[in-house]
Protein backbone atom coordinates (compact mmCIF):
# COMPACT_ATOMS: atom_id res chain seq x y z
CA UNK A 1 0.00 0.00 0.00
CA UNK A 2 2.81 2.39 0.93
CA UNK A 3 4.74 1.48 -2.23
CA UNK A 4 1.62 1.93 -4.36
CA UNK A 5 0.98 5.35 -2.84
CA UNK A 6 4.60 6.37 -3.41
CA UNK A 7 4.44 5.21 -7.04
CA UNK A 8 1.21 7.11 -7.63
CA UNK A 9 2.68 10.31 -6.18
CA UNK A 10 5.82 9.90 -8.26
CA UNK A 11 3.86 9.44 -11.48
CA UNK A 12 1.68 12.45 -10.66
CA UNK A 13 4.75 14.57 -9.93
CA UNK A 14 6.38 13.47 -13.19
CA UNK A 15 3.22 14.25 -15.19
CA UNK A 16 3.02 17.75 -13.73
CA UNK A 17 6.69 18.37 -14.25
CA UNK A 18 6.84 17.09 -17.85
CA UNK A 19 4.11 19.55 -18.91
CA UNK A 20 6.80 22.23 -19.15
CA UNK A 21 8.94 20.18 -21.56
CA UNK A 22 9.79 21.51 -25.00
CA UNK A 23 7.30 19.94 -27.50
CA UNK A 24 9.76 20.40 -30.37
CA UNK A 25 12.05 17.61 -29.15
CA UNK A 26 9.40 15.08 -28.11
CA UNK A 27 9.92 12.75 -31.10
CA UNK A 28 13.71 12.98 -31.26
CA UNK A 29 15.82 9.92 -30.48
CA UNK A 30 15.92 9.17 -26.69
CA UNK A 31 13.92 12.30 -25.85
CA UNK A 32 10.39 10.99 -25.30
CA UNK A 33 11.22 9.57 -21.88
CA UNK A 34 14.25 9.29 -19.56
CA UNK A 35 13.75 5.50 -19.43
CA UNK A 36 15.74 4.52 -22.59
CA UNK A 37 18.81 6.49 -21.53
CA UNK A 38 18.50 5.12 -18.00
CA UNK A 39 18.62 1.57 -19.36
CA UNK A 40 21.67 2.40 -21.52
CA UNK A 41 23.52 4.00 -18.62
CA UNK A 42 22.71 1.18 -16.18
CA UNK A 43 24.05 -1.34 -18.72
CA UNK A 44 27.12 0.86 -19.24
CA UNK A 45 27.89 1.03 -15.51
CA UNK A 46 27.30 -2.71 -15.10
CA UNK A 47 29.59 -3.56 -18.02
CA UNK A 48 32.52 -1.28 -17.14
CA UNK A 49 32.47 -2.01 -13.39
CA UNK A 50 31.51 -5.69 -13.28
CA UNK A 51 30.75 -7.72 -16.41
CA UNK A 52 33.52 -6.35 -18.63
CA UNK A 53 36.42 -6.84 -16.19
CA UNK A 54 35.17 -10.38 -15.42
CA UNK A 55 34.98 -11.27 -19.13
CA UNK A 56 38.48 -9.88 -19.70
CA UNK A 57 40.03 -11.41 -16.58
CA UNK A 58 41.52 -14.44 -18.35
CA UNK A 59 41.79 -12.91 -21.80
CA UNK A 60 44.52 -10.94 -23.49
CA UNK A 61 43.86 -7.22 -24.00
CA UNK A 62 42.25 -6.39 -27.32
CA UNK A 63 44.46 -4.69 -29.89
CA UNK A 64 42.31 -1.67 -30.76
CA UNK A 65 44.84 0.67 -32.34
CA UNK A 66 42.97 1.21 -35.61
CA UNK A 67 39.61 1.40 -33.86
CA UNK A 68 40.90 4.00 -31.40
CA UNK A 69 42.53 6.10 -34.10
CA UNK A 70 39.25 6.13 -36.02
CA UNK A 71 37.21 6.79 -32.89
CA UNK A 72 39.33 9.67 -31.60
CA UNK A 73 39.50 11.51 -34.90
CA UNK A 74 35.78 10.93 -35.46
CA UNK A 75 35.14 12.66 -32.11
CA UNK A 76 37.39 15.51 -33.27
CA UNK A 77 35.38 16.00 -36.46
CA UNK A 78 32.04 15.60 -34.68
CA UNK A 79 33.10 18.15 -32.06
CA UNK A 80 34.15 20.62 -34.76
CA UNK A 81 30.72 20.25 -36.35
CA UNK A 82 28.83 20.69 -33.05
CA UNK A 83 30.94 23.73 -32.16
CA UNK A 84 30.20 25.27 -35.57
CA UNK A 85 26.49 24.64 -35.09
CA UNK A 86 26.50 26.26 -31.63
CA UNK A 87 28.20 29.32 -33.12
CA UNK A 88 25.86 29.56 -36.11
CA UNK A 89 22.66 28.97 -34.13
CA UNK A 90 23.22 31.66 -31.54
CA UNK A 91 26.62 32.18 -29.98
CA UNK A 92 28.07 33.79 -33.07
CA UNK A 93 24.89 35.17 -34.58
CA UNK A 94 23.14 37.25 -31.97
CA UNK A 95 23.68 36.00 -28.42
CA UNK A 96 24.89 38.70 -26.06
CA UNK A 97 26.95 36.39 -23.79
CA UNK A 98 24.92 37.79 -20.90
CA UNK A 99 21.22 37.07 -20.31
CA UNK A 100 20.45 34.91 -23.33
CA UNK A 101 17.11 33.16 -22.79
CA UNK A 102 15.84 30.03 -24.54
CA UNK A 103 14.02 30.61 -27.82
CA UNK A 104 11.16 28.07 -27.92
CA UNK A 105 9.87 29.19 -31.31
CA UNK A 106 9.80 27.08 -34.45
CA UNK A 107 12.08 29.46 -36.32
CA UNK A 108 14.97 27.87 -38.28
CA UNK A 109 17.56 29.39 -35.92
CA UNK A 110 15.79 28.23 -32.75
CA UNK A 111 15.33 24.73 -34.15
CA UNK A 112 18.96 24.67 -35.20
CA UNK A 113 20.03 25.46 -31.63
CA UNK A 114 17.72 22.77 -30.22
CA UNK A 115 19.11 20.24 -32.70
CA UNK A 116 22.68 21.22 -31.78
CA UNK A 117 21.93 20.68 -28.08
CA UNK A 118 20.54 17.27 -28.96
CA UNK A 119 23.68 16.41 -30.96
CA UNK A 120 25.81 17.39 -27.97
CA UNK A 121 23.64 15.12 -25.82
CA UNK A 122 24.10 12.24 -28.28
CA UNK A 123 27.86 12.80 -28.26
CA UNK A 124 27.88 11.98 -24.54
CA UNK A 125 26.69 8.45 -25.38
CA UNK A 126 29.35 8.03 -28.05
CA UNK A 127 31.97 9.05 -25.49
CA UNK A 128 30.94 6.13 -23.27
CA UNK A 129 33.23 4.17 -25.56
CA UNK A 130 36.17 5.79 -23.75
CA UNK A 131 35.52 3.56 -20.75
CA UNK A 132 34.60 0.50 -22.78
CA UNK A 133 37.95 0.73 -24.57
CA UNK A 134 39.70 0.91 -21.18
CA UNK A 135 37.99 -2.34 -20.15
CA UNK A 136 38.70 -4.16 -23.43
CA UNK A 137 42.35 -3.10 -23.25
CA UNK A 138 42.51 -4.12 -19.57
CA UNK A 139 43.36 -0.59 -18.45
CA UNK A 140 41.17 -1.04 -15.39
CA UNK A 141 43.10 1.49 -13.33
CA UNK A 142 41.59 4.17 -15.57
CA UNK A 143 38.03 3.03 -14.81
CA UNK A 144 37.75 5.08 -11.64
CA UNK A 145 34.65 6.16 -9.76
CA UNK A 146 35.21 9.73 -10.95
CA UNK A 147 35.53 8.68 -14.59
CA UNK A 148 32.37 6.56 -14.56
CA UNK A 149 30.44 9.18 -12.60
CA UNK A 150 31.40 11.88 -15.09
CA UNK A 151 30.35 9.82 -18.12
CA UNK A 152 27.08 8.86 -16.44
CA UNK A 153 26.08 12.28 -15.15
CA UNK A 154 26.66 14.16 -18.39
CA UNK A 155 23.99 12.42 -20.52
CA UNK A 156 21.57 12.43 -17.58
CA UNK A 157 21.98 16.17 -17.05
CA UNK A 158 21.79 16.92 -20.74
CA UNK A 159 18.58 14.95 -21.23
CA UNK A 160 16.94 17.53 -18.97
CA UNK A 161 18.80 20.32 -20.73
CA UNK A 162 17.52 19.34 -24.17
CA UNK A 163 14.06 18.44 -22.88
CA UNK A 164 13.48 21.77 -21.13
CA UNK A 165 16.07 24.38 -22.14
CA UNK A 166 17.65 23.74 -25.52
CA UNK A 167 19.30 27.12 -25.96
CA UNK A 168 20.26 30.27 -24.14
CA UNK A 169 23.06 30.92 -21.68
CA UNK A 170 22.91 27.41 -20.25
CA UNK A 171 24.49 26.08 -23.45
CA UNK A 172 27.65 28.20 -23.36
CA UNK A 173 29.61 25.58 -21.42
CA UNK A 174 28.68 22.94 -24.03
CA UNK A 175 29.95 25.07 -26.89
CA UNK A 176 33.21 25.69 -25.04
CA UNK A 177 33.49 22.02 -24.12
CA UNK A 178 33.26 20.93 -27.75
CA UNK A 179 36.15 23.26 -28.61
CA UNK A 180 38.23 21.70 -25.82
CA UNK A 181 37.28 18.24 -27.05
CA UNK A 182 38.67 19.06 -30.48
CA UNK A 183 42.07 19.60 -28.87
CA UNK A 184 41.76 16.79 -26.32
CA UNK A 185 40.72 14.06 -28.72
CA UNK A 186 43.33 15.23 -31.23
CA UNK A 187 45.86 14.52 -28.49
CA UNK A 188 44.36 11.08 -27.83
CA UNK A 189 44.30 10.36 -31.56
CA UNK A 190 47.98 11.18 -31.88
CA UNK A 191 48.68 8.97 -28.85
CA UNK A 192 46.86 6.12 -30.56
CA UNK A 193 49.04 6.48 -33.66
CA UNK A 194 51.97 5.06 -31.71
CA UNK A 195 55.51 5.88 -30.54
CA UNK A 196 56.47 7.57 -33.81
CA UNK A 197 54.14 10.45 -32.91
CA UNK A 198 55.30 10.88 -29.29
CA UNK A 199 57.51 13.79 -30.29
CA UNK A 200 54.37 15.72 -31.24
CA UNK A 201 52.83 15.30 -27.78
CA UNK A 202 54.99 17.74 -25.82
CA UNK A 203 51.93 19.88 -25.13
CA UNK A 204 50.18 17.51 -22.69
CA UNK A 205 50.74 19.97 -19.83
CA UNK A 206 49.06 22.70 -21.85
CA UNK A 207 46.06 20.45 -22.46
CA UNK A 208 45.46 20.41 -18.70
CA UNK A 209 45.88 24.21 -18.69
CA UNK A 210 43.25 24.47 -21.43
CA UNK A 211 40.81 22.42 -19.39
CA UNK A 212 41.39 24.65 -16.36
CA UNK A 213 40.83 27.76 -18.46
CA UNK A 214 37.60 26.21 -19.75
CA UNK A 215 36.24 25.80 -16.23
CA UNK A 216 37.23 29.34 -15.23
CA UNK A 217 35.59 30.89 -18.30
CA UNK A 218 32.37 28.94 -17.68
CA UNK A 219 32.30 30.06 -14.03
CA UNK A 220 32.83 33.69 -15.03
CA UNK A 221 30.13 33.52 -17.71
CA UNK A 222 27.56 31.84 -15.46
CA UNK A 223 28.52 34.06 -12.54
CA UNK A 224 27.03 37.03 -14.37
CA UNK A 225 23.57 35.57 -13.90
CA UNK A 226 23.73 35.85 -10.13
CA UNK A 227 24.39 39.60 -10.37
CA UNK A 228 21.75 40.42 -13.00
CA UNK A 229 18.68 42.11 -11.57
CA UNK A 230 16.24 41.16 -14.31
CA UNK A 231 17.36 38.08 -16.27
CA UNK A 232 14.33 36.01 -17.25
CA UNK A 233 16.19 32.80 -18.10
CA UNK A 234 13.49 30.17 -17.96
CA UNK A 235 15.21 27.37 -15.99
CA UNK A 236 17.79 28.84 -13.61
CA UNK A 237 18.06 25.49 -11.80
CA UNK A 238 20.22 24.29 -14.71
CA UNK A 239 22.61 27.18 -14.17
CA UNK A 240 23.06 26.20 -10.53
CA UNK A 241 23.75 22.60 -11.54
CA UNK A 242 26.29 23.63 -14.18
CA UNK A 243 28.01 26.00 -11.75
CA UNK A 244 28.30 23.37 -9.00
CA UNK A 245 29.54 20.72 -11.43
CA UNK A 246 32.10 23.08 -12.98
CA UNK A 247 33.44 24.21 -9.60
CA UNK A 248 33.90 20.60 -8.50
CA UNK A 249 35.89 19.73 -11.61
CA UNK A 250 37.93 22.91 -11.39
CA UNK A 251 39.06 21.83 -7.92
CA UNK A 252 39.80 18.29 -9.10
CA UNK A 253 41.87 19.53 -12.03
CA UNK A 254 43.75 22.01 -9.83
CA UNK A 255 44.58 19.11 -7.53
CA UNK A 256 45.77 17.07 -10.50
CA UNK A 257 47.88 19.98 -11.77
CA UNK A 258 49.49 20.46 -8.38
CA UNK A 259 50.26 16.76 -7.92
CA UNK A 260 51.32 16.01 -11.48
CA UNK A 261 53.32 19.11 -12.42
CA UNK A 262 54.35 20.74 -9.13
CA UNK A 263 55.31 17.74 -7.00
CA UNK A 264 54.92 14.88 -9.46
CA UNK A 265 58.64 14.16 -9.57
CA UNK A 266 58.64 13.51 -5.85
CA UNK A 267 55.62 11.20 -5.83
CA UNK A 268 55.91 7.39 -5.75
CA UNK A 269 54.72 5.61 -8.85
CA UNK A 270 51.53 4.36 -7.18
CA UNK A 271 50.53 7.91 -6.25
CA UNK A 272 51.19 9.14 -9.76
CA UNK A 273 48.88 6.46 -11.12
CA UNK A 274 46.18 7.50 -8.64
CA UNK A 275 46.16 11.18 -9.56
CA UNK A 276 46.24 10.38 -13.24
CA UNK A 277 42.65 9.17 -12.88
CA UNK A 278 41.53 12.76 -13.51
CA UNK A 279 43.17 13.20 -16.85
CA UNK A 280 40.46 11.74 -19.07
CA UNK A 281 37.53 13.90 -17.94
Amino acid sequence: MVFSDFTSRTVSLYDNWIKDADPRVEDWLLMSSPLPQTIILVLYVYFVTSLGPKLMENRKPFELKKVMITYNFFIVLFSVYIYYEFVMSGWGTGYSFRCDIVDYSWSPTALRMARTCWLYYISKFIELLDTIFFVLRKKNSQVTFLHVLHHTIMPCAWWFGVKFAAGGLGTFHAMLNTAVHVVMYSYYGLCALGPAFQKYLWWKKYLTSLQLVQFIIVIIHLGQFFFMEDCKYQFPVFLYIIMIYTCIFLLLFLHFWYCAYTKGQRLPKSAKNEICKYKDH
